[in-house]
């Protein structure tokens, strides 16, 4: 049988996790601090025990992220999260810190280093391997053959970045927003300086022609034609990266990366497949596609010189909100706020713990069925899962 690695799904709030429990075998996600995401609100500490019990009653296991840079007035904050995340039967911590790996150690908690340490050779892994980590988070400038040497010489597993974001600065260690803004991204407040515009001026002030270009922007991974090469490589964990994306993102991601390793190992992957799965793909958030180091060290076209915001092939645009729900027969009054829709739209709905994406089937209006409402009606959706009211509803449009 052909080795199934793990699936890992990034989450910000309780609405990534219904997105994509039926996809991933874990996820990761942080709390309010000491993780890479601080300007994402994350799961809130005090429920950190409810969310660790609603992943496992879903099969899913759920690895705390806790690798931001620490500072000595924060050891016992994170002391305290640490034997909070330990009551609250986390799977594992991610972390790279020295503090926080001996914390962890010293409470007896699994721990995986992140790719903040920027593990690059298999004797750097072998060294936190000594120290009692049971896995590492390859860095994202590694190339398969590399990664398959750290493989090959020590007992660790090996987890890597399958699609997603790529960083400008080796494993994320930027000084840019930092050094502008006074915001640093190794305290997970980065403000993604590299996603603007910039000019090249000479000596004298002057600019050059190819001005305004997006030179620090890099595509994003997606290796999903490439699956195959990847657990050849040995990688036991497959990470999606994107805990700052919607619900969606996490969703779609998670769907179609799923297909393809369950389709691997039922021996019935291949490229055609894998080109439908990465069209699907681009219909949620993405800054076009690469195949980052895996291959080798990427050129220009690793980079979106023309712009840095999405190229999603469709869009969401958000039409109302849920004004109520009845659970007894899973219908959805939704007040029309911004346009209208008809018998046939896809739509999704996403608050703080909801996610719901369904193609309307029926409407009613007052107990009628209608194929159209319009924009200021309220009407009723049914749905095949539950929604809250004031959650958001969108229409996917391509």
């Amino acid at each position: 049988m052909k080795k199934r690695p793990e699936l890992m799904s990034p989450i910000k709030n309780r609405a990534g996790f219904e997105a994509c429990k039926d996809y991933a075998d874990a996820v990761y996600f942080g709390v309010s601090e000491f993780n890479l995401r601080s300007n994402s609100k994350g799961i809130d500490v005090d429920e950190l025990k409810d969310f660790m019990k609603l992943c496992h009653r879903n099969r899913v296991k759920g690895y705390l992220t806790v690798n931001s840079s620490l500072y000595n007035y924060e050891l016992s904050a994170v002391e305290d999260l640490m034997k909070r995340a330990q009551k609250a039967k986390v799977d594992a911590v991610i972390v790279w810190d020295p503090a926080a790996i001996r914390t962890a150690k010293r409470l007896g908690l699994k721990f995986f280093i992140s790719t903040q340490a920027n593990v690059s050779n298999w004797k750097a892994a072998k060294f936190y391997e000594d120290l009692g980590a049971k896995r590492v988070i390859l860095s994202r400038e590694m190339s398969l053959e590399q990664i398959s040497q750290v493989k090959k010489k020590t007992a660790l597993e090996v987890e890597a970045f399958i699609h997603g974001a790529m960083c400008i600065a080796i494993s994320g260690r930027c000084l840019l927003s930092a050094f502008y803004e006074n915001k640093s991204a190794n305290k997970g407040a980065c403000n993604q300086l590299c996603r603007r515009k910039w000019w090249l001026t000479d000596e004298e002030g002057k600019k050059l022609k190819i001005d305004g270009k997006y030179f620090l922007s890099p595509k994003d991974i997606c290796m999903i034609e490439y699956l195959p090469e990847m657990i050849d490589a040995g990688i036991d964990s497959f990470k999606i990266e994107g805990r700052q994306r919607d619900a969606r993102y996490v969703r779609e991601t998670a769907k179609y990366y799923r297909k393809a390793i369950d389709a691997h190992c039922e021996g019935d992957f291949n490229r055609k497949k894998a080109k439908k799965w990465k069209k699907e793909l681009k219909k949620v958030y993405n800054r076009n596609f690469t195949t980052g180091f895996y291959f080798g060290e990427p050129g220009g076209e690793g980079i979106n010189f023309e712009f840095s915001g999405s190229a999603a092939t469709q869009k969401k645009i958000q039409v109302g909100k849920v004004t109520n729900f009845y659970s007894r027969i899973k219908v959805a009054s939704v007040e029309l706020l911004h346009r209208g829709l008809e018998v046939g739209d896809k739509i999704l709905i996403e608050g703080e713990t909801t996610y719901c994406q369904v193609e309307i089937s029926s409407l009613q209006i007052n107990g009628k069925e209608v194929t159209r409402a319009e924009k200021g009606e309220e009407v009723g959706i049914k749905l095949s899962t539950k929604a809250r009211k004031k959650d958001k509803v969108f229409i996917l449009v391509e």
